[in-house]
């Protein structure tokens, strides 16, 4: 199977490691991850509170390279998947971009990498190359604003009870938790000017995590994982609540499922230990 693959920034920087599972993940299903060629930044998160014309531009552009590929779009980042989407509905509202002209395949979907998965790739595929199962680990699937909402942007078919991460885990032996904040916001990008409330709003995730029985969170955004990983020290720091509830991207406990040999590498780069509740757990 092949598909175009827009990977966006962060997943060459501050989400390395979720980068280089979905690769691995993706060669271990068999499936070809075409990265668009010369693509570019998509604008989140900040064009498109500084310029609209200009963030739809910019995504808008990887939109037409991919319409030469012809190829269905699959994007992990769900910030990148908002922009793309946003993008989308513009030009298929023949909204005008002033002095630019854009050639847009509209027969191409795209599609976030959750979603694909499970629905494109399949539960037989998925759990056919499983070589350990999760079983005893209990996470709850934090999937954050921005793959889901607004459905009129993002085509989410369940805004408010998005499943596929849920399903996945599931599949692969663990305990998933229910709770209602899987698509409540982390605080996105006030974590640098406002971080006040981005850890007000970080704080009622962990509680509600903890509250749902979960001694994990499970992500597939590299913002929210940052957020909910990287400020439960100082969140702890001011309440005297512990949390130590690590954060995992969904596809690196693939991989781990999967008995792909640079799984430790990638959990070792969390903030939160998130290699000893899986020695706990005997899943390493």
């Amino acid at each position: 199977m092949e598909v175009s693959y827009y990977p966006g920034c962060s997943l060459d920087s501050t989400a390395r490691e979720y980068g280089e599972s979905v690769e691995a993940v993706a060669e271990a299903l068999g499936v070809e991850l075409l990265e668009l060629p010369d693509w570019n930044c998509c604008g989140a998160s900040s064009a498109h509170v500084t310029d609209d014309m200009l963030a739809t531009a910019l995504a808008a552009r990887n939109l037409e390279i991919a319409g030469k590929v012809g190829k269905d779009i699959v994007v992990p980042c769900a910030a990148c998947f908002q922009r793309l989407k946003a993008a989308e509905k513009k030009l298929l509202a023949g909204d005008a971009i002033e002095g630019v002209s854009f050639d847009y395949n509209s027969n191409l979907r795209i599609m976030d990498m959750g979603d694909f998965l499970w629905e494109d790739v399949g539960p037989e595929i998925l759990s056919s190359k499983v070589q350990r199962t999760l079983e005893g680990l209990n996470p709850v699937c934090y999937y954050g604003c921005l793959t889901s909402r607004p459905p009129k942007i993002t085509d989410a078919r369940h805004p408010e009870d998005p499943q596929s991460m849920d399903d996945l885990m599931k599949l692969l032996g663990a305990n998933v938790k229910n709770w209602s904040y899987k698509t409540d916001c982390c605080g996105a990008n006030l974590v640098l000017t406002r971080p006040d409330i981005a850890q007000k709003l970080i704080q009622k995730l962990l509680d509600m995590a903890k509250e749902a029985g979960a001694d994990c969170i499970v992500a597939g955004c590299p913002m929210c994982q940052y957020n909910v990983d990287s400020q439960q020290k100082e969140i702890a720091a001011q309440t005297g609540t512990e949390y130590n509830l690590p954060v995992y991207y969904f596809t690196e406990l693939m991989g781990l499922a999967y008995g792909l040999p640079a799984a430790e590498k990638w959990l070792s780069r969390h903030s939160i230990d998130a290699v000893s509740l899986l020695k706990q757990k005997e899943l390493i």
